[in-house]
């Protein structure tokens, strides 16, 4: 009866150890939602529908974009920080949640650096300084110069506190040494449109958003606030290259699930989304949004680089005196 009971024990406890393997293995066994922490119909809920459809074949399950927006990004964030840790509830997340809000904001129910596990870094969309044609300035030198001799007299516009292009601007004034005033607008339309009728003398934006005013002449772009330059503007070089060396504003993009997702199910995942960026045609959409791809997609690559835009946003916001509720 003892070496009944033992070989009941022992073969119980061989069970036991092999019920996350199956588990793993059979993931997904039902479909995955994709949480958008910002409206229907912006470009990262374009994005992220298209990249849904392209990962639910190699998942062999469907994957649904759900929209869960407010607090620049925290409702959907936090959504996904407190869902359950198996693979079904993933967040599209971007510099704002990701980055930028853990210090901005005095409450926040997640933290970026412990409350998700990274699943794959997507790339990232390149910001562009843009004046009015009616600003004296055509370079980045001109134009801090031109800041200092008149100060007081020049604005930028924002999509609103807190957003990344309002945040581009306090940057810019710290490392320019400037004074530039920030005006915000409830969004990006409103502020562009001020931009153009000359309420506002400059703005930090998107490449694709700018591309066909700098094309007409109804804006002039001084340079690239990202890293690299675009092939949109392949002569136009970037505000580091004239001097503010280190200037990166770009809003990026990552897929991350709650921290405690397994790791056998974070490695399918990221192998999906991948193999989808990889797919000409997904290539295709992304680069006529103006992304520009991350090269590391890796999970270990995300964590890093979401660490080090948190540190670097932190000293933004508190040397600027920062804060929302």
């Amino acid at each position: 009866m003892k070496k009944l009971l033992m070989t009941l024990m022992m073969s119980a406890v061989g069970m036991l150890g092999v019920v996350p393997a199956y588990a793993a293995d059979a993931y997904p066994s039902q479909p995955v939602k994709l949480i958008v922490p910002f409206p229907p119909g912006g470009p990262t809920d374009g994005m992220a529908r298209r990249l849904a459809e392209a990962i639910a074949k190699p998942l062999g399950q469907p994957v649904i974009v759900e929209n869960k927006a407010g607090a620049g990004g925290n409702i959907g964030s936090e959504y996904v920080a407190n869902a359950k840790p198996d693979g079904y509830t993933i967040l599209f997340g971007t510099s704002g949640p990701l980055a930028i809000n853990v210090s901005l904001y005095k409450k926040l129910g997640y933290d970026p650096r412990t409350s998700f596990a990274p699943i794959a870094r997507i790339g990232h969309l390149p910001n562009i300084l843009v004046l009015n044609p009616k600003v004296p300035a055509s370079n980045l030198k001109e134009l801090i110069a031109y800041a200092k001799a008149h100060p007081d007299t020049l604005s930028f516009a924002s999509s609103g506190n807190g957003a990344s292009s309002h945040l581009a601007g306090v940057l810019f004034n710290d490392m320019a040494g400037t004074n530039i005033l920030h005006v915000p607008y409830r969004g990006t339309g409103p502020a562009l449109n001020d931009l153009l009728g000359g309420q506002v003398s400059m703005a930090f934006t998107d490449i694709m958003t700018a591309l066909p005013h700098v094309n007409n002449g109804t804006l002039r772009a001084i340079g690239l606030a990202s890293a690299q330059r675009s092939a949109a503007l392949p002569d136009l070089p970037t505000l580091a290259e004239q001097g503010l060396t280190g200037y990166d504003v770009s809003v990026f993009f990552g897929i991350v699930a709650p921290a405690g997702t397994p790791a056998p199910v974070i490695e399918k995942l990221n192998a999906a989304f991948s193999q989808a960026m990889s797919d000409p045609n997904v290539k295709a959409t992304l680069e006529s949004q103006g992304i520009v791809q991350a090269e590391d997609k890796s999970p270990e690559g995300l964590a890093t680089f979401i660490n080090s835009e948190v540190d670097k946003w932190a000293t933004v916001i508190q040397n600027a005196k920062l804060s929302l509720d």
